[in-house]
């Protein structure tokens, strides 16, 4: 079934889901890089991809949140109990997920750099832009935050799993 249900969701979003879950895991990866300065292997052999696969994760956010839109009135339905918490989790985390992106690129171009992702340029090299720099600066702390974040989802999908014994994690696997 590739479209949500009342009862499960679709290939399409369970492909975004687990697909994005592999790529922000590698994202994340990046805390490894700074804890350790860059002498650790993350940082030799998966920090470089960090700007492409964050540009990715973009346009995978935006083609994510197209088709969550167009599920919306097919995709399971929550415990009325904590329907508004859910919700609000969930925006919490896609807010991080369109975020993180955007003020990573606003860092490059904030600082003169440019973007470049799979060695195609998406915006060239130039001065650097303070505005741009300045909110840039919320790409580290969100980084943290969007971390709690899914801690927190995690946390709750095998809280739901194990103590619950529902079928929240079955819907998405």
């Amino acid at each position: 079934m590739i479209k949500d249900s009342k009862v499960r969701y679709g290939s399409v979003s369970k492909t975004f889901h687990w697909l994005m879950t592999v790529l922000i895991g590698w994202q994340l990866l990046k805390f490894g890089d700074r804890i350790a300065e860059g002498e650790h292997w993350v940082g030799q052999t998966l920090v470089p991809w960090h700007v492409s696969i964050g540009s990715l994760l973009l346009v995978l956010i935006v083609l994510r949140l197209a088709w969550v839109v167009s599920q919306r009135r097919h995709r399971p339905a929550q415990n009325p109990a904590t329907a508004r918490l859910v919700k609000a989790g969930h925006g919490l985390l896609f807010a991080g997920m369109l975020l993180m992106p955007i003020t990573g690129m606003l860092v490059m171009l904030g600082g003169g750099y440019g973007v470049t992702a799979f060695g195609m340029e998406i915006f060239a090299e130039g001065e650097e832009v303070p505005w741009a720099a300045s909110l840039g600066s919320l790409h580290s702390p969100l980084a943290w935050a969007l971390t709690v974040l899914i801690i927190g989802h995690i946390a709750m999908a095998l809280f739901h799993h194990f103590v619950q014994r529902d079928d929240t994690l079955k819907r998405v696997l």
